[in-house]
């Protein structure tokens, strides 16, 4: 199947999106990691303000972009970074709210497998209940780097949610009687993306809040923790290049 750029949600043209790019829901985020840790930086994205950055970091080819909240929105921009403009690894960084009590607040989670209240699968028309899951490959590397960097991590099962404001009081209950590490909206479009297509993914996010408890971090505390994670994800990136 022939694939067009420019697409309508992504202005770049053929071989101005590098192999890996990181991706985070907020767009602002995206160009605060372009500019405080790439080099040579090209702006490739603007439309609908899903902002998209080319650069160098210590000398690997990377990409930075904006997916949006929710897995309809990351679920737009990965099939295009996957299958218009050829990437082969995209790594998530964005934060989560912590449901098991092992994890706290600024804690790192890296999703291995998701589960979900989307009906985003429903397109693949599967005999069952799927569980998608990461790349081991760049998981591996993750884990490694983050032993290395001294960081705290945990790895497992989260849940990608379409909710938000949930008006089912006990809904989050239920995913931790199951061993759910963190709630977050964006990781299940991601990795069905990747892995209908054959290429890569993986998600890294802070736990900025404790649901449960009514905590969450304060905005430095956010900044550091974001940075940690942000690092690792670079990390990792280069490592895999």
């Amino acid at each position: 199947m022939s694939y067009i750029t420019p697409t309508p949600h992504n202005g770049a043209g053929n071989g101005d999106i590098a192999e890996t790019v990181l991706m985070s829901g907020d767009p602002l985020r995206a160009r605060f990691i372009a500019e405080n840790w790439l080099s040579d930086v090209k702006e490739y994205n603007h439309i609908r303000g899903m902002l998209g950055y080319t650069g160098c970091y210590h000398g690997t080819r990377l990409s930075v972009q904006g997916h949006g909240m929710g897995i309809p929105s990351i679920g737009i921009y990965t099939y295009e970074l996957y299958h218009h403009y050829d990437v082969k690894r995209i790594i998530r960084v964005g934060s989560s709210g912590g449901i098991s009590p092992k994890v706290k607040l600024g804690d790192m989670v890296l999703a291995l497998n998701v589960c979900t209240d989307s009906a985003y699968m429903n397109q693949y028309n599967l005999p069952g209940t799927y569980l998608p899951g990461c790349s081991y490959e760049l998981l591996n590397v993750m884990v490694e780097t983050a032993k290395e960097r001294k960081n705290s991590i945990h790895v497992g099962t989260v849940l990608s949610s379409d909710l938000f404001y949930n008006e089912t009081m006990n809904a989050l209950e239920k995913w931790k009687e199951m061993g759910v590490l963190s709630v977050e909206m964006e990781s299940l479009g991601l990795y069905c993306n990747a892995i209908k297509a054959g290429k890569q993914a993986l998600c890294i996010t802070t736990v900025s809040d404790l649901p449960f408890t009514g905590e969450g971090l304060t905005a430095e505390e956010r900044q550091k923790g974001f940075a940690n994670m942000i690092e690792l994800a670079l990390e990792t990136a280069v490592k895999r290049e």
